[in-house]
This record gives structure tokens, sequence and C-alpha cells, in this order.
């Protein structure tokens, strides 16, 4: 028997938003709980003139219209009213909730949608589809990223533009990633309380409307063309980037708008049926999973919909290659408000033809009741794996503050084993490494700089007295909080930095770098920069001789990780069977023995050889070995001597201020010295390329 698909996919809710047509242009605009909705057009020549009111005909619980009076470039409202009581205000401009392009009016609430013009010369240019295995995410803020760029012009900084410029696509190429992730580019606007303290909402997560581009972030040029203009822009700079190879994420905010709570800004979807867009109890109270006031309802077929059209229409129309999912679980949550990975909308953005060539990426928890659901979200799904994040800071940071306290570590090299071979103990044999998301840092929390030097946050900057941002940070500041002249101090921070960018590098799963990190990036300690709209969260190009070195060490790793498919299967190895895709492993002592079962969690010996060989799919035969050395006492490590191995040739070292010229090779048994806390990575050369394959080795025990 075939299962019946979900109601949000009905024809019904089909050609919402307004569509262009010989007779002029529909409208269709979704409403249960409305009594009545007006459409109200404004002139060409002054966008605070009606012209023209249009009452909508109800058919079902679709409201529509077609006139002439609808064309491109025109500004239109929505007027709704309903039942007393309720939350309706019939003389409030509503934005139509598939706009496609947004003008801001009056004052804080007051916007008009705007009907658009969607063509645009894609030319030959198409898609890159980047091998997930092959992919290297770089995460960044649109306007941050470009606002104080040497290399391009004044007047395209901080824009869609200035993204697509030469100067910043050479950038990305030269450095080695394949996708650009950026904070939210859907409309959006700052909350109230904000701009109360003259702040304003930097990230972007309080999304005004889903379909249409932040015209903020386009050219001045583009903004006094109007929101077809800033669409052209928009898309001109995907165009571009695919031609250089780079595909475009973007960060998308389905689980909440702008709207906050009941006594919230009234700008759209609130004002055309509450009840079925935000999560509820039936006395109107809402149940907010988000922290921000509201949360959509995804168990009702509308607000289901406008979630599955809004993502059809960036992969599709804009041709955008990925969605990471701000606080996803909230998406998930059924009509009980209980999150299950078998939601329908999770298993249409899945399953949907029209999203089959786009990357699928959650934050796998919200703040309500069960949100943290890291490693649940099935196949097709890739994560944010949480679990990595912590568990590296821990090893290279909060574990090493400790020791030099307690003398010893709190813990072994097993967990972080763990992490280091694809979190196998998160994700199942069927989604494999690939779907765990690797970060160290990301736009939440301190800088990769940050991280190493500073104990405590920094925030009073956000007027909230220091209360905001996360308090558990797994950082560490090596002896000096911030800013320091000590030497010592400021070596070792430079190479935790490298420590930590050789772990993330050199793991299996997809990486993902926050843009600035790669030239050590500070935001003074401030680890929710979220209202920082300044030289703190822009990045900055202007680089010391140490930050040059370190984006040298980046630029080296993502080399080294293109050419060794060893550090990046596609799938988990099983013991004693060939899985194509897979990187079969060993794992040795500082001796050069297979590591026995006591010395996963013996803290006091935190010297770990990882032996990793591809199992070819399209790859030739690859192996590397990569030393750890998690405490900060000297050690001699002996390289193993494994059947077939003639010698190891040195890759890449932590402990190298810049990318050493020249490399040593060394033979089976040869001793190798690490100065303290470091990472070594070796390439493997062997006298017989059918050599016995190596051993799948699963003693690694995670302590989570």
């Amino acid at each position: 028997m075939t299962a019946s698909l979900p109601g949000f996919l009905s024809p019904a809710l089909d050609d919402l938003g307004v569509r262009l047509g010989p007779d002029g242009a529909t409208i269709r605009v979704y409403s249960r709980t409305a009594q009545s909705i007006d459409l109200l057009v404004f002139s060409d020549d002054d966008v605070d003139w009606v012209i023209e009111t249009i009452p909508l005909t109800r058919d079902g619980d679709v409201w529509s219209a077609t006139t002439p009076a609808l064309h491109i470039g025109s500004a239109y409202v929505l007027h709704a009213s309903g039942p007393e009581g309720s939350r309706f205000d019939p003389k409030r401009h509503l934005l139509d909730p598939y706009a496609r392009g947004v003008l801001q009016g009056h004052g804080y609430e007051d916007f008009r949608s705007v009907v658009v013009d969607d063509a645009f010369d894609w030319g030959e240019i198409r898609k890159p589809n980047i091998p997930l295995d092959q992919t290297v995410i770089y995460e960044g803020h649109l306007k941050g990223m470009t606002k104080r760029h040497p290399d391009v012009p004044p007047a395209l900084h901080g824009t869609f533009a200035g993204l697509a410029h030469p100067a910043m696509i050479e950038y990305l190429q030269d450095l080695g990633v394949t996708a650009v992730e950026l904070l939210p580019v859907h409309a959006f606007v700052s909350e109230p309380r904000l701009l109360n303290l003259g702040l304003s909402n930097y990230w972007g997560y309080n999304t005004l409307n889903f379909f249409s581009p932040h015209s903020p972030y386009a050219s001045a040029d583009a903004r006094r063309g109007g929101a077809s203009a800033v669409l052209r822009e928009f898309k001109g700079m995907v165009k571009l980037l695919h031609q250089a190879g780079i595909e475009v994420i973007l960060d998308v905010v389905y689980n909440h708008t702008s709207e906050e709570g009941p006594g919230g800004p009234l700008s759209s979807l609130r004002g055309l049926d509450d009840p079925t867009y935000y999560r509820q109890q039936p006395d109107g109270t809402y149940i907010d999973t988000t922290g921000c006031g509201n949360t959509l309802d995804t168990s009702q077929d509308a607000t289901a919909r406008l979630v599955l059209d809004s993502l059809r229409y960036w992969a599709q129309e804009v041709q955008i290659d990925g969605f990471r999912f701000d606080l996803a679980v909230a998406l998930g949550r059924d009509g009980t408000h209980t999150f299950t990975p078998e939601h329908p909308l999770l298993q249409a953005i899945r399953t949907d033809p029209l999203l089959s060539d786009v990357k699928i990426i959650a934050e796998p928890w919200d703040v309500g009741m069960g949100g943290w659901q890291t490693g649940n979200f099935g196949e097709g799904w890739q994560e944010w794996n949480d679990r990595y994040r912590d568990r590296v800071r821990n090893f290279w940071l909060s574990d090493i503050d400790y020791a030099r306290r307690a003398g010893i570590a709190p813990t072994g090299i097993g967990g972080f084993a763990t992490r280091l071979a694809g979190s196998s103990n998160t994700f199942s044999n069927e989604r494999g490494p690939l779907a765990s998301v690797n970060f160290v840092t990301a736009h939440d929390g301190f800088t990769l700089r940050d991280l190493v030097s500073y104990g405590t946050k920094h925030n009073l900057a956000n007027g909230e007295h220091n209360r905001d941002g996360a308090d558990t940070n797994r950082s560490f500041n090596h002896g000096a909080e911030g800013l320091t002249d000590d030497p010592v101090i400021r070596a070792t921070r430079r190479k935790a930095m490298r420590n930590l960018f050789g772990t993330l590098l050199l793991s299996a799963g997809t990486p993902m770098i926050t843009a600035g990190d790669e030239s050590g990036r500070t935001q003074h300690g401030n680890n929710n920069a979220y209202c920082q709209d300044s030289p703190m969260t822009w990045l900055s190009w202007q680089h010391e001789q140490w930050q040059e070195d370190l984006h040298a060490h980046v630029r080296e790793l993502l080399r080294i990780r293109r050419e060794n498919p060893a550090l990046r299967p596609a799938r988990f190895a099983v013991l004693g069977e060939h899985v194509p895709g897979s990187s079969e492993m060993e794992w040795f002592d500082e001796n050069g023995e297979t590591m026995s079962g006591e010395r996963w969690q013996d803290a006091s010996h935190r010297t770990l050889q990882y032996f990793a060989a591809a199992t070819p799919t399209d790859d030739s035969r690859n192996r590397i070995l990569l030393m750890i050395h998690g405490n900060e006492r000297p050690a001699e490590v002996r390289l193993p001597t494994v059947p077939g191995i003639v010698a190891y040739r040195s890759l890449w070292c932590s402990e190298e201020e810049a990318p050493a010229t020249e490399r040593a090779t060394f033979a089976p048994g040869d001793a190798v010295m690490l100065d303290g806390t470091a990472m070594h990575l070796f390439g493997v050369d062997s006298n017989d390329e059918a050599a016995t394959d190596t051993a799948v080795d699963d003693a690694t025990v995670d302590a989570e």
C-alpha cells in the first residue's frame, strides 16, 4: 500500500505569493483563521500612496485575486481581519510571506512587499556539486568578510558583489576551501531592545521574510535599482562563485521569526494567521523552544510548506548549493512539540526532488525539552558535531590547563581518538563519518585566537552586564588573560592554534573553518558578538608575520587533506570486512606498539600514533600516520613497524612556526622528538602496494 503524501504537499498550497501572468498578476495567501484579507497596492512613484485596494476571495484556506495593478516593481501589503480577541489588526500593513522583495517603509514595523523580476542569465554556469568527502566549509559573515578588504573597491565593501570580487574569490581558492557558508542573508531586522541600546542584530538571526535577500547587503547601485536589482546582484554573486568552483551554503532561520513574543512586532505571519504559524498553548501562550519569543509550528501544513517552498526557491531560482538549519530541532517537533527524526518536513527536505542536489546541515539542538539531538537526524542529513568541538577543545586546552595545576590531565586519549576517526559513537554506519560537520569554533563563541587567549568571556560591550554568551567555553589563556607581551605564552598559544587546526583538518568528517581563524582573528574575548557590527567582527586583512604563518599552515593542511584520501573517508571501516570508501586504522603508542586497552583512558599516557589506509573507490591506495602528543612534557615517539612499510615522509608538524620547505624521511623504528603538545603527520611509502591491509582497531573508548 502506497503511503499518502503529507498534507503540506497538497496542490491547494501550490503557487502561494505573486505569480505574473497575461492578465496582470495573481496573488495567493494562506490563512485559516482570517475573516477577510485585502491587497493594497502602492503607487510606483510613492510607496506611501495606496492606489488600489482589492479584496481577496476565499477558497478553502487560500485567499486570492488577479489584478493588472500588480507588476514588476509594484509595492504591496496585506490587511487582514479576524475574530474579536485574536491578534489580527485590520489597519496593520503585513508582508506577503512569499514576497520575493522587501522594502522598508516608515518606522520599525512598516514594510512593503515587492514584485520582482526573476529573469537572470546563468549562461553555462552550473552548481559545482562538490563531493562531500572533498568539501571544506568556510563559515563567514557576508558583510564582515569584505568590509575592510583593501583590494575590494570601497563601493563593494560588505556587499554581495564584494564577496564575488576577484580578490575574494582568489583568496578562497588559494586557501583551499570549497564552500562559503553565509550567516543569514534572508531579509532580517534588529530587535527593538538592541536598537534602544544603540546596537543592531549583526548576525541576522531575526528573519523578516524567507524569500527576500537582505537588501542592506547589496551595493548602493543595486539598492537604488530596487528589489529586482538586489536579487540580480545576489544571483550574480552565486554565479561568479560557482564559476570559480565554490559552493554557496546559506545559514537559514526557519525556527522563529522577527515577530518575537505575542506582544512583539506585527509584520507578517502573526497578523495573517497566528494560531497556524506559531506554536502555542490553547490559551494563546507561545511555546518558545528557540529562546527568541516564538517558534514556527511546522506540524501545521501551511507552515511546513512555507519552509519547503522557501528552500525550493533558493535552491532552484537562486542556485544555492546547501543549507545549514539554525536550531533545526525546532523544525522536527510534531504536534505534541516533541522532536522526531521522522517528522514529515525533515523527511521532505531530504527527499524532495527539487532539493536533491543540495547539502542539508542541521544545527541539532534547540532550547526546548529534549532539544539536544546530535546524531539523531537520520540519513541524508549532516550535523554540526558539538561533541567533536567539546572533546577537541578539552584535549588541547582545558585538559592542559588542568594538568598544569594537578600534574596530570583528567582523561586519556581514547575519546579524542574517537572524534579524530569520525565520531562512530555518534553517527551510524549507514550515515558514516561525513555526516559529522567538524568544527572547533563557529560564529557563535570565541574565535580560535580568543579560545587560546581568554579564560572567561568579555561581553560588556553587548549591554547585558556580561550575562550573555556561554560561560563554559573549554578555553585556556595559557597563563595570561588576553593580550600579553610574554614571548613564551604567545608562542604556546600559537602552537595551540596549530594543534587545533591540525586536528580539525586531519580528522575524518566534513571540516568547517570560521572565517578569519586562519589568520588569528580576535574579538577581544567577546564570545557572543551577535550585536557588534564594528571592527570587532569585521575581518582585518592587515596581518603580522605570525598570522601569515598561521594562514600558511592552514593552506598547507588543506592541500594535504585534498591529496590524501585516507584523511577523508566516506564510510566507517568494519572489522574483518572490505568497505570501499573507508579508512582502515591501526593505533600505536609512543613506543610504536599496538595500543593496549588500558592505555586509551590512561591520563598519564596521552600519546598516540594513528595509522590510516584508504580503501580505494576512485582514489589510489593511500596511507598516512599521524602522531599526537597531548601533554606539555617532551616525548620521544618511535615510528611503528608495519608490514610492507619502508619509510615515513614528514608532511606537516605543528611545532613549526611556519611550514617547513624541506622535509625529512624516517625509517620504521626511528625515534621522533616532540617538544610538548604537538602533532606530526607523515606520508607512508610501501615496497608492495598490495601489502596486507591494516587491521581495523575499534579499541577507542569514548568516555562521554
